[in-house]
């Protein structure tokens, strides 16, 4: 009689890991574009699963909304390490629609695969998606992106190697308007207003203007001290008149003919 509680255990395990194991979506076979023209649009929260060779430039589309903030995580399994020769830098770049690269707030874009490792994981947190941008700037706007995955530095011998790689896109919604655009202090500082002065009286000079104009003493020592620019000028035009004053006698000079 004590038996059938126990055997009743395994059923209710499994029963409880059904929902936790389909909180985790097994991926589906798919295809990887060549290009920007033939990549292959991927659904967000659906992980891909590719197989593809070492060398190919691997392309896939996704769409994101204002307001959201994408991220990929991209898993490379490599091939065999005894059939490897060398390591490889693997490199997963994103673009907007008008092939703009867009930076990564977050995460590895480049991982290098050493002869020993068996996988490399790459992973990408893009800036939120506006509403609206300047036409000047390279923020993110709604509409379609693009995943590249490449490796570069790869032994010769290694190119055309079966590779399997997992591409996972998970988009978070927030505000269209990103954090931190709000204007905490004005760009220009406020300007004191002035009062109204009668129409005879004087404006008053200001601190700064009293503050900043020579004395009269001041004035009289610049022009009297040693050396200045006044005193090189002034012994210029000296010489200059000087060596005019004799030029001009001895071109006026006519001898003196007695009869």
């Amino acid at each position: 009689m004590r038996a059938a509680p126990l055997a009743a255990l395994p059923a209710a395990f499994l029963l409880s890991a059904g929902p936790a194991a389909a909180d985790a979506p097994s991926p589906t076979i798919g295809t990887a574009g060549t290009s920007f023209l033939t990549a292959t649009t991927v659904e967000p929260d659906r992980p891909v699963r590719v197989s593809a060779s070492t060398g190919d430039h691997l392309y896939w589309s996704f769409a994101a909304a204002a307001g959201q903030t994408g991220r990929i995580t991209v898993t490379v399994a490599l091939p065999p390490p005894t059939n490897r020769h060398g390591a490889a830098t693997y490199t997963a770049d994103i673009f907007d629609g008008l092939r703009r690269r867009q930076a990564c707030t977050a995460g590895p874009q480049n991982a290098t695969a050493n002869t020993g490792a068996t996988s490399v994981k790459l992973r990408c947190t893009l800036r939120q998606v506006r509403a609206w941008a300047e036409p000047w700037s390279d923020d993110p706007l709604p509409g379609t992106y693009y995943l590249r995955l490449s490796a570069s530095d790869l032994p010769e011998q290694d190119l055309g190697l079966p590779i399997r790689v997992d591409v996972r896109i998970t988009t978070k919604d927030g505000a269209a308007q990103p954090a931190g655009a709000k204007l905490e202090a004005p760009l220009s500082p406020a300007v004191n207003p002035g009062a109204t002065l009668a129409p005879d009286a004087a404006p008053p000079a200001s601190p700064s203007a009293v503050s900043s104009a020579p004395k009269p003493a001041d004035r009289v020592k610049g022009w009297f001290s040693w050396p200045s620019s006044r005193w090189w000028w002034t012994l210029g035009g000296g010489v200059l008149a000087a060596v005019a004053t004799v030029a001009g006698y001895n071109l006026t000079r006519r001898p003196h003919h007695w009869f």
